[in-house]
């Protein structure tokens, strides 16, 4: 038996503890938080020990695997620490809060022989997935560009909700590392690793209720010689669907929800993703649950999972040097 943890019991753990349910042959067997009530619920819900303080949980129960929810500036130190004590770790995103601290973090774990994953799920997706095939495939011919949008909708009372959201100092910045990150990550992992961006972040619609930003965009350039656009703001009237465009040689890919295909000589196919209940926000995606399976399906291999951290490190620089370019005058937000 494969005995699990989880480390922040907020609103992210939701589709953790699903997970870890659904999967044959792995227990939860603790669950920490420093918030009391949280502690309370979570481990009266799952019927496991509850710990204030995870070094205690680790040194108690000794758990195979944890599952780090926390806050983005706790992950890359209690990651390391979990690491450090030769225990796997499935960490969710951003990697770390700061470059100095993602660094860290990329480094323990390749001296570790624990393994760890970074929660990018959405290169999990059914229709992801089709993209990076039909890619490595070579029929489409070369990427000549792509583009991509997040137009999503937040409001005050949601950072209200979670102070360290909206804030440099737990949440590492906001738009960019707590929403648009994943659509950073498709990005790069498709059309290929960043060699130059250029862009900027504001704050157009929460001034006051955030120091963080809102809304962002930048161009990049990519090793292989293409360029991508991006936008995300959290300016909009809804969550709409996020929006990513791949032009090729010889058909464009187009993601709305589900993929089309549109090729040169006119053939249009459709890939449609899927639809299940993840237990968590919708918003959140669909493959969380898959992500967490194959990476307790891969602990007894040898080499690092393939979401690792220094993979996830690509995003964190992109957005980063966004941040850089933003706020020059202000050099500790981007760490």
């Amino acid at each position: 038996m494969t005995t699990a943890a989880i480390i922040g019991c907020g609103d992210i753990s939701t589709v953790h503890f699903s997970a870890i349910s659904s999967l044959a042959g792995v227990q939860l067997a603790a669950v920490c938080d420093t918030d009391p009530g949280r502690l309370e619920a979570a481990s009266a819900a799952h019927g496991v020990p509850g710990y204030a303080n995870y070094l205690d949980m680790l040194q108690e129960v000794r758990p195979d695997v944890v599952h780090v929810c926390t806050p983005h500036h706790l992950h890359a130190s209690v990651a390391a620490d979990c690491l450090e004590r030769g225990v796997n770790v499935i960490v969710e995103k951003p990697l770390a809060h700061t470059l100095a601290e993602g660094k860290r973090l990329i480094e323990v774990a390749e001296r570790s022989t624990a393994k760890i994953a970074v929660c990018f799920q959405n290169r999990y997706n059914a229709t992801s997935q089709a993209m990076r095939k039909l890619l490595d495939d070579g029929g489409l011919g070369q990427v000549i560009g792509a583009s991509a949008t997040v137009m999503w909708h937040r409001d005050g009372d949601y950072y209200r909700s979670r102070p360290w959201r909206g804030t440099w100092a737990e949440g590492g910045g906001g738009l960019m590392m707590n929403q648009a990150i994943h659509t950073v990550d498709l990005l790069q992992w498709l059309v290929g690793d960043v060699a130059k961006v250029e862009g900027r972040a504001s704050t157009r619609s929460l001034a006051g209720v955030i120091e963080v930003e809102d809304t962002a965009e930048f161009v990049a350039e990519h090793v292989g010689g293409a360029r991508s656009v991006f936008y995300a703001t959290l300016a909009n009237a809804v969550n709409a669907p996020v929006t990513l465009d791949i032009v090729t040689e010889k058909a464009t890919l187009s993601l709305r929800g589900d993929l089309t295909v549109t090729y040169a000589d006119g053939r249009v196919d459709v890939i449609p993703e899927r639809v299940v209940e993840s237990g968590g926000r919708s918003y959140w995606g669909v493959s969380h649950e898959l992500l967490i399976a194959d990476f307790y399906s891969r602990l007894a291999e040898p080499g690092p999972f393939w979401i690792n951290p220094a993979e996830a490190g690509k995003s964190l620089g992109i957005i980063k040097e966004i941040y850089a370019q933003s706020y020059p005058e202000m050099p500790g937000r981007v760490g």
